[in-house]
C-alpha cells in the first residue's frame, strides 16, 4: 500500500508513538508485507527468527521490536509491539469508513455496467464498462474491477485477510489495506470468496473464469485464462500463473507457485510450488501418472503378501 504523499520517519514516528533510527526526514512511501515490499517501504519484523529478512528486503524502513545495527541506507522504527503500531498506520492510511448508502457516491460504474438488486458497493470501488453484477454481491471499499466482468449472485469481493497474531488474551487481527483487482473479460461464479489484500492487492488474471463457491485468500495472484473448478480454496500468497486449470475441491498451502498451464485434477492438495505443463494429482500432489501408479500398487499389496506367505510356507 502507497501513501498518497511521501512522509518523513519523524512523521510516521509520531502517529505511532516510537523512537526511530535515521535522519529525521528520511522519506517513507508505503508500508507492506515483505513478499511484496519495495524501497521506501515500511515492513514490520516482530521476532529474531526474521529479523534479517526483513533487514535485507527491498523495504527501507523496518518497524521492529528491538534496536538492532541499521543497514546502510534504511531507517528504524523501534517499538514495543510493531504487529500492533503496523495496525496503528493501517488505520491511519486505510481508515474503515462506514457505508452511508448500498452504491456509494464514491464508486465509480462503467458505462453499460448493469447492477442487479440488493448489490452493495463500497467507497471508492471502481468497476469498468459492460459488466454485470448479479444481485447480492457484495464488493468492499476499493475494489477495482475491469471491463466485461461478469460476477453471480451472491460473491463477495474485499473481505478481510484471515490473518491473526495469537495472542494470551486471544486472536489479534492483523488489519487489511489492501485491494481486489479484477482484470478485464473475467467470469466469478456464485457464492465465492475474493480478500483483499493485506497490503497489496489479490488479483484475478484477464480472462480467468472461476467456477462456484471458490475462496481465494488474501495477496493471492491468477493469473491470465485461468480455469478453476467449484469448492477450491486457495490459500493467501499464492501465485497461480497464466492457463492454468484446477478441478473442483482442490485446496493450496499458503505461500507456493502453480506453473504456467499446470494441471490440478480435482480433490488433490498442492503443499509445494509445482512447475508448469504438467497434470496433477493426489495429496500431496504428484504428477498424475505417477501417483495413479502408486494407488495402483497399493491395491496390489494384498496380493503381494499374499504371494509371499504361500511362497514361506
Amino acid at each position: 500500500m502507497k501513501f498518497p504523499q511521501r512522509h518523513t520517519l519523524k512523521e510516521i514516528a509520531a502517529i505511532i508513538d516510537s523512537q526511530y533510527v535515521g535522519a529525521d526526514d528520511f522519506p517513507v512511501e508505503g508500508m507492506n508485507e515483505i513478499h511484496v515490499v519495495t524501497p521506501g517501504d515500511i515492513v514490520f519484523v516482530d521476532h529474531p527468527k526474521y529479523y534479517d529478512k526483513a533487514l535485507q528486503s527491498a523495504a527501507t524502513i523496518v518497524l521492529i521490536n528491538k534496536e538492532v545495527p541499521c543497514p546502510e541506507g534504511k531507517a528504524l522504527l523501534i517499538s514495543d509491539d510493531p504487529f500492533r503500531d503496523f495496525n496503528k498506520l493501517t488505520r491511519y492510511f486505510r481508515p474503515f469508513v462506514a457505508a452511508q448508502s448500498a452504491v456509494s457516491l464514491s464508486a465509480e460504474i462503467g458505462e453499460g455496467t448493469i447492477i442487479q438488486p440488493n448489490c452493495f458497493i463500497g467507497n471508492h470501488v471502481r468497476i469498468g464498462k459492460n459488466c454485470i453484477i448479479h444481485s447480492n454481491v457484495s464488493i468492499y471499499d476499493h475494489t477495482q474491477i475491469g471491463d466485461n466482468v461478469i460476477i453471480q449472485a451472491g460473491t463477495v469481493l474485499g473481505a478481510d485477510a484471515f490473518y491473526y497474531k495469537k495472542r494470551p488474551e486471544g486472536f489479534d487481527q492483523l488489519l487489511s489495506g489492501g485491494r481486489v483487482v479484477i482484470e478485464d473479460h473475467v467470469g466469478i461464479g456464485a457464492l465465492c470468496t475474493i480478500d483483499r489484500g493485506v497490503t497489496g492487492d489479490t488479483t484475478i488474471g484477464e480472462g480467468s473464469i472461476l467456477d462456484n463457491q471458490i475462496h481465494v485468500a488474501h495477496d493471492t495472484i491468477i493469473g491470465k485464462k485461468c480455469l478453476i473448478a467449484a469448492q477450491t480454496g486457495i490459500a493467501g500468497c499464492v501465485v497461480i500463473e497464466d492457463e492454468v486449470t484446477i478441478w473442483g475441491q482442490v485446496g493450496t498451502n499458503s505461500g507456493i507457485t502453480i506453473g504456467t498451464k499446470a494441471v490440478i485434477l480435482a480433490q488433490s492438495g498442492v503443499t509445494k510450488s509445482v512447475a508448469g505443463g504438467i497434470t496433477y494429482f493426489g495429496t500431496p500432489a504428484e504428477e498424475s501418472r505417477e501417483k495413479l501408479k502408486q494407488m495402483a500398487y497399493v491395491k496390489r499389496l494384498p496380493e503381494l503378501l499374499n504371494k509371499n506367505r504361500n511362497n514361506a510356507t
